[in-house]
């Protein structure tokens, strides 16, 4: 099969690598793609991925049978859709069901609407309104703004003051058209976990859970981010808090065929959890493979990507099959000093050879580029240092090893991904 995957960051390099992996993977096309995707497929730079015409041009040209669309803002604009009206099988929903990503208000007018377990909360088109609100609800609250923001429209406020310096940002343009509403929700307390599922027909097919780390910076503080790093399974998580968050995923992948919200959804859902003291809570929905989750959930799963995805895009659920390694998963992001906020790009990155020569590392590439011969960083999120052990000590134990095997100016990166968890349950009380 010929297949392009849409993106170029670290989930679509992870995804492009284990679908490489497939004997039925004859042509791989990544567009844009990255320094690390350049060694496993052929890098298309040229094409923007959030416009449709251009796409499907591109896949008739090159005869693709499958499409992946990685990113959200491709999802939101109707890539997906454009392919499918033209034959081609995507794995990827339509704009429609992208709403669930790309509005947090429709989103969660979703959850309402199925009862799914999910924070109380408030919307709001202008500034006065959500400062009335929060007014009336004290602290710690959470702010979002509605759009896509590229993971950082949302606040956690500890204070009122943190929360109206938001509301303030978020309409006075700091996400632009992202902002131009804001959800105000409860501030849920407990350990965050992601399940992601692959979607097709209504029916769901969870993968294991990760959990994510998002603050900047050691101790779970610093501003929101995309992501400093990851794992997979998640040890805290009970077997009723599974069964429970299973069971969301499946009521919320039934709701996409029915009314009121008729959707039409083949690709990944992701489901963002709170373990909260009464159950799982929703916190979002993701249209798409989530990131850096992708680069501990895929190095695990056993079966062929190919055979899936393509299940999934073809509408033929009965087809899909998972099965997954005992192994434990760690992933540690390498970002660029200052990061989320401003950050140099073009610094020469060593080690990375000397790094996947360790037995179980895959390095996968999020914000690079290659030049003159040599990987140079273009992005906040450089790299995603991922590493396979048989206890979570050992895995966690590996990937710091390999990161420390890697240099570039201004390498940043958390030192206690994973340490909460080892430490059990009590570490989040």
């Amino acid at each position: 099969m010929n297949i392009l995957v849409l993106g170029g960051g670290g989930r679509e390099h992870a995804i492009g690598w284990a679908l490489a992996k497939s004997p039925k993977c004859e042509k791989l096309y990544m567009a844009p793609g990255n320094g690390g995707t350049a060694g496993i497929a052929e890098n298309v730079a040229g094409l923007n991925a959030e416009d449709g015409a251009a796409v499907l041009a591109f896949a008739q040209e090159k005869a693709i049978d499958l499409v992946v669309i990685g990113p959200e803002a491709p999802l939101v604009a109707g890539v997906a859709d454009v392919l499918r009206a033209a034959g081609i099988a995507v794995f990827g929903p339509s704009a429609s069901c992208a709403r669930l990503e790309g509005s947090k208000s429709f989103s969660k007018e979703f959850m309402l609407a199925n009862g799914l377990p999910t924070a109380d909360y408030g919307v709001f088109d202008d500034e006065s309104s959500a400062l009335a609100y929060l007014d009336e609800h004290a602290a710690p609250i959470v702010v979002k703004a509605d759009g896509l923001a590229a993971g950082k429209g949302v606040v956690v406020a500890a204070t009122n003051e943190e929360a109206r310096a938001a509301v303030k940002d978020a309409f006075g343009g700091a996400f632009g058209a992202a902002g131009a509403r804001v959800v105000i929700e409860e501030c849920l307390t407990g350990p965050e976990c992601s399940l992601l599922a692959f979607v097709s027909n209504g029916k769901a097919f969870c993968m294991e859970p990760a959990q994510d780390h998002k603050r900047a910076y050691d101790g779970d503080l610093g501003p929101n981010t995309g992501g400093m790093g990851v794992y997979s399974p998640v040890p805290i998580v009970t077997d009723e808090e599974m069964a429970a968050m299973k069971d969301v995923m499946a009521r919320a992948a039934a709701a996409t065929v029915g009314e009121p919200f008729d959707m039409d959804y083949r690709g990944c859902l992701y489901g963002g959890f709170m373990l909260t003291p009464t159950g799982p809570k929703l916190l979002e929905f993701n249209a798409r493979f989530g990131d850096p989750e992708t680069q501990v959930v895929l190095p695990r799963l056993q079966s062929d990507l190919v055979d899936v995805m393509y299940a999934v895009a073809e509408g033929r659920p009965e087809d899909v099959e998972l099965a997954w390694s005992d192994a434990w998963a760690v992933s540690v992001v390498l970002a660029s000093q200052g990061y989320p906020k401003a950050y140099e790009k073009g610094k020469v990155i060593t080690g990375i050879d000397a790094a996947e020569a360790l037995d179980g590392v895959t390095v996968f590439h999020a914000g690079t580029k290659v030049a003159d011969g040599a990987v140079l960083t273009s992005g906040g999120r450089v790299l995603n240092v991922t590493a396979l052990g048989d206890s979570f000590a050992g895995a966690r134990e590996l990937a710091y090893q390999a990161a420390a095997l890697i240099d570039f100016d201004g390498k940043q990166f958390r030192t206690d991904i994973g340490a909460k968890a080892l430490r059990g349950r009590s570490a989040w009380e």
